[in-house]
């Protein structure tokens, strides 16, 4: 397993852990504890642990500093529209996957409805468009199929 892996099910079994979907860290102790180097918590905070996915991250820096991940529990429809709003003007075919995967994991989607989405955001069907338009018309697509889910 690799070592980003490891961290995301360490810090998911403290947040299981907590009555209150709430765990605290020092970054440098943690990276100690998991045997890696800190800039590897950044890192996977950064790319496992955004707002959609689901969580909230607060720091605070300093000696006595310390990095807040909050799982938040968010009920279908606002979670769409959490997601929906972070799309924004444009999106790439990786990021639209990578968003699409992350609703099917998180039960949002269906798998049917995950396909359709990555179908419909493909670089296939952005074949034929100009390809400064086609992130613009990616990003458009996307949520408005999302919307239809609400």
């Amino acid at each position: 397993m690799r070592m980003s892996d490891l961290i995301t099910q360490r810090i998911l079994q403290m947040l299981d852990e907590s009555a209150d979907n709430i765990t605290e860290i020092q970054r440098n102790e943690f990276a100690t504890l998991m045997g890696c180097v800190p800039s590897q918590i950044n890192y996977v905070l950064s790319s496992r642990f955004t707002p959609e996915h689901g969580y909230l991250i607060e720091s605070r820096r300093g000696g006595g500093g310390y990095i807040r991940i909050t799982r938040v529990k968010l009920n279908r429809s606002s979670a769409l529209m959490h997601i929906i709003n972070s799309i924004g003007d444009n999106i790439d075919s990786l990021t639209a996957r990578i968003l699409i995967e992350n609703c099917l994991q998180s039960d949002i989607i269906s798998s049917e409805t995950a396909r359709l989405l990555t179908a419909a955001t493909s670089n296939t069907v952005m074949r034929g468009i100009a390809p400064h338009v086609q992130e613009y018309l990616r990003a458009s697509l996307l949520k408005q199929m999302l919307l239809t889910l609400i």
